[in-house]
């Protein structure tokens, strides 16, 4: 039996880096864990999602939704809930080949 580092194994089952299988993969895993970083800062205030949603505007399903699947919120509204969590947000953008990239 062959033991495969972590990115030998990504190579291999997701795809190289830089093809567009393995782009999406890494963009989806980075809102994956957007999304636990929220729910885990969200406990850590000793708030609930119903709360921490009166403080943005929003409704809870829309929290579950942020924390469950961050891929369909827009940047002001990541921005508005690590702000009422009191937490600061860096976003980093790179221009790759005339194309955004958020890391």
């Amino acid at each position: 039996m062959r033991i495969y580092t972590l990115e030998e194994a990504k190579d291999k089952y997701v795809g190289k880096v830089g093809t567009e299988k393995r782009n999406q993969y890494e963009y989806e895993l980075r809102l994956d864990l957007l999304g636990k970083m929220i729910r885990q800062t969200r406990k850590e205030r000793h708030l609930t999602q119903s709360q921490l949603g009166e403080m943005i505007g929003v409704q809870k399903s829309q929290i579950s939704r942020i924390e469950n699947n961050a891929k369909n919120v827009t940047i002001e509204t990541i921005l508005r809930v690590f702000n009422a969590l009191h937490a600061k947000v860096n976003f980093n953008v790179e221009l790759l080949d005339g194309e955004f990239k958020i890391a």
